[in-house]
């Protein structure tokens, strides 16, 4: 297990070994700690499973044994496809002892989307749930790599169950050596341009991932109850629930159940969950909550969230209620958390913290200049901190243009002010320009929400022949509130009271939903490819 001092992080350095396997490490943590709750798991129904470190070290070897058995080994790619559960976590421990590529791949992704990783990565295996059953066939044929399909939890024709192949293997399996710098993660992630791009992560990844973010940002601690609501199939997955939990010998909180702000709140409560770390949509549906302080919340100690910026009216109100302060957190699927509100750090809400001492993080205009505090850029990442991805899967021309220099460009804007803070601006191509103001999407929002009648809201540009762009908001209203003239108008005076006059949304049209990436995050793009279609 990964060890550091809690309380160091001003004196942080880090050496990455020559060789590095995540899986083997808990083997050896579950050497000395067999009966240590790994994994603590909630259906929706309220069933309850305990899973101790050497039952999934010896769940994950008969894996392993299983699919090196079909001829599965070192340097082969291997899509997953599970939902949240025992599966997830034993299925990725195997592959990675196995020296194997992991493709994490969520259980939602349709037959186009698995068959354009498949062969994009010239992956040999699928390992499903019947749920994705349907998806998998209807590209079969399409897919000439794909050679094994192992079914978890279930039967279909075609497919071998996950539990026959490992109910004869043995549950001993020596883990590969991997070099810290080979292959072990191949995640894929949306472009603007173009079809998702796979990033390369590497063994040592892991490594570096524990040594910062688990540790100064999570604060994991062997003794915590951990819940992480990232599903499998998202980087954020490998981030927390996975390898922030695991590598720390601590014990993961796993619920199987869909989300509802009630039923989460109902979990903090009746378990000792001392470590949170999820959505900003989710801290936001809980803090709007109304009877809120029902929820007797006592054993959380760590709250954290990636994603989105949170607004300062969650933070405050968790910090009200529950005493608990939520610590905003920025990374990408191309690194890792890079930037970050820290243990014992003065956190300023709207702000995402600071640079990760494991990374240099600057604000850099269009030339790869550094620039000086206050003024809007891309945030940009040292091409040589040890986390940095080792570029996409096949695509050199796509890998060339994500650096600038000696900086890889993040695609994300934002601004440092006088004492190191980041503020988030919005993506690159969301950026609003109106009449010579740039403004950030989220100030917008974030005023917004401050609003009683507002439940969700975006920020896009949309095109005016007097300013070039206009600030334009799309509003959720929330139960008993209906759009209308006047409500448009004391809006924007509301937003004129929270933030620069300027900025206040111009037009505004109210909407039944936004739209959203499967992980919960709002597409402005399409708002803004709306808006220059109407144009």
């Amino acid at each position: 297990m990964f060890q550091a001092d809690h309380q160091s992080i001003g004196a942080f350095s880090l050496t990455m070994p020559e060789t590095y396997n995540f899986g083997a490490e808990v083997d050896r943590y579950a050497l000395s700690h067999p009966e240590k709750p790994a994994l603590q798991v909630i259906g929706e129904d309220g069933s309850q499973t305990t899973v101790t470190y050497a039952e999934l070290v010896q769940y994950s070897n008969r894996i392993a044994n299983g699919l090196q058995s079909l001829g599965i080994g070192r340097g082969d790619k291997v899509l997953v496809l599970v939902p949240r559960g025992k599966a997830a976590y034993g299925i990725y421990l195997a592959l990675i002892k196995m020296g194997a590529v992991v493709l994490p791949c969520s259980e939602m992704l349709r037959g186009k989307d698995i068959e354009y990783r498949a062969n994009h990565s010239g992956a040999k295996a699928v390992i499903g749930f019947p749920g994705v059953v349907g998806e998998v066939d209807a590209i079969r044929s399409l897919c000439p790599t794909l050679v094994h399909f192992l079914l978890a939890g279930g039967e279909a024709e075609g497919w071998i169950p996950l539990e026959q192949l490992t109910a004869s293997a043995s549950d001993e399996f020596q883990p590969v050596k991997t070099l810290s710098d080979e292959l072990a993660f191949l995640s894929y992630t949306s472009g603007t341009t173009g079809g998702p791009k796979g990033v390369m992560h590497v063994h040592g990844w892991p490594y570096a991932h524990l040594a910062v973010a688990a540790t100064y940002w999570l604060d994991v601690r062997e003794e915590d109850l951990v819940w992480a609501t990232a599903g499998p199939g998202w980087a954020k997955w490998v981030w927390s629930p996975f390898v922030s939990v695991l590598g720390k010998g601590a014990t993961a909180f796993v619920y199987t159940g869909r989300f509802s702000p009630e039923t989460y709140l109902r979990l903090l409560a009746s378990h000792p969950i001392s470590v949170l770390c999820a959505t900003p949509t989710e801290y936001r549906l809980m803090a709007k909550v109304s009877d809120l302080e029902q929820y007797r919340i006592t054993t959380l100690r760590s709250a954290c969230s990636a994603g989105e910026p949170l607004n300062r009216e969650v933070i405050d109100t968790f910090r009200r209620v529950f005493n608990v302060t939520v610590r905003d957190g920025y990374g990408q699927t191309e690194n890792t958390l890079v930037v970050g509100t820290f243990v014992g750090m003065e956190p300023r809400p709207g702000s995402m913290g600071r640079p990760s001492p494991a990374a240099h993080i600057a604000i850099v205009d269009e030339d790869g200049q550094v620039l000086p505090p206050g003024q809007i850029g891309d945030i940009a990442i040292d091409r040589r901190m040890v986390a940095l991805f080792k570029g996409y899967l096949n695509d050199p021309e796509r890998t060339a243009r994500a650096f600038r220099g000696d900086w890889y460009i993040t695609g994300d804007q934002g601004r440092m002010d006088e004492d190191g803070y980041i503020w988030f601006e919005g993506r690159a191509d969301d950026i609003i320009i109106s009449g010579g103001y740039t403004i950030g999407p989220f100030e917008v929002e974030d005023a917004l929400v401050k609003h009683p009648a507002v439940a969700e809201c975006a920020a896009v540009a949309s095109p005016d022949p007097e300013r070039g762009h206009v600030v334009k908001a799309f509003v959720v209203l929330k139960k008993g509130y209906s759009g209308s003239d006047a409500l448009v108008r004391e809006l924007q005076d509301h937003v004129k009271k929270w933030t620069a006059p300027y900025k206040y949304p111009r037009k505004i049209e109210f909407v039944q939903d936004l739209p959203k990436t499967t992980s919960g995050k709002i597409r402005r793009i399409e708002l803004r490819q709306q808006e220059q279609q109407r144009a």
